[in-house]
C-alpha cells in the first residue's frame, strides 16, 4: 500500500516513515509543497498524510487543487495547529481526517489504516476472501484450515493489494507501484518471485495469471 507523507520537518518525516513502513506502507516523502502537489497529479497512492505548515506554501492549497483535479484518494491532515478552525477549514477543502501535533504514532497509523477501510467499503482489520483472511494490523495470513502463516513486509504488501480486490486483474506496473517508493530500484522479476512464494501459501489456482495482463485473487471458495 503505498502512501504520500507530506511533512517539512524532516526528523520527524524520518520517524514517521520507519514506523509507517513496519506497518506495512510504501512511502514516498517530500518536504514541499510544490512536489506534493506534482507527485499527487502524477503518482498513484492509497493515501495522504499531509502536513498544512509547508516552507513554500499552504498544506490546504495543496489539498484544493488535488481535489480540484479530482484526486480522489483520502487525505489526513498533520498539523501543529491545534485550533478547531483549521480543523474545520481542512475537512471542508476535502481531507478524510485530522490529526493534531504532538500525536502518537500509533494513532496515525489507526487512523490511515480507518480511512483507507473506509475507501475499500471495509470496517474490519481483517481482510477476507474467499477461504482467507489476512490480518492487517498482525501482518498474519489464516489459512482454511486455521493455521496461521505470518509474512514478510513485502509479502503482507503484495498478498493485501490482491486480496482487497478480488476477481481484479492487476498489472505488474500497478503492483510495483503500490509495493515501492520512488527510491526503490526493484529487479524486473520481483513481482514474479514474490507470488511464487505466495503461491505456495495459497495455492497456484488462488493467485492466477493472466497473460499479458497481470495477476488476480480467486475468491471462489
Amino acid at each position: 500500500m503505498r502512501l504520500l507523507l507530506v511533512e517539512d520537518d524532516r526528523l520527524l518525516a524520518d520517524g514517521l516513515t520507519r514506523q509507517l513502513e513496519k506497518a506495512g506502507f510504501s512511502i514516498d516523502v517530500t518536504h514541499t509543497a510544490r512536489e506534493a502537489s506534482l507527485l499527487g497529479e502524477q503518482e498513484e497512492y492509497r493515501a495522504v498524510v499531509l502536513d498544512l505548515g509547508l516552507p513554500d506554501g499552504n498544506g490546504l492549497d495543496v489539498l484544493r487543487k488535488w481535489r480540484a483535479s479530482r484526486v480522489s484518494w483520502p487525505v489526513l491532515i498533520l498539523t501543529a495547529r491545534g485550533d478547531w478552525q483549521d480543523k474545520v477549514n481542512g475537512l471542508k477543502a476535502g481531507a478524510d481526517d485530522y490529526l493534531a501535533k504532538p500525536f502518537q504514532t500509533e494513532e496515525l497509523i489507526a487512523r490511515l489504516q480507518a480511512i483507507v477501510r473506509r475507501t475499500d467499503g471495509r470496517i474490519h482489520a481483517v481482510l477476507k476472501a474467499g477461504r482467507f483472511e489476512l490480518d492487517e494490523n498482525r501482518q498474519c495470513l489464516t489459512l482454511d484450515d486455521g493455521t496461521e502463516r505470518s509474512l514478510t513486509g513485502t509479502e503482507f504488501r503484495l498478498l493485501r493489494c490482491l486480496m482487497s480486490r478480488p476477481g481484479h486483474v492487476f498489472s505488474k506496473e500497478q503492483l510495483m507501484e503500490q509495493l515501492y517508493n520512488l527510491n526503490d530500484t526493484p529487479s524486473d522479476n520481483i513481482i514474479e518471485a514474490y507470488i511464487r512464494r505466495l503461491r505456495k501459501l495459497v495455492g497456484n489456482e488462488t493467485i492466477s495469471t493472466r497473460r499479458g495482463q497481470g495477476y488476480l485473487f480467486n475468491d471462489a471458495d
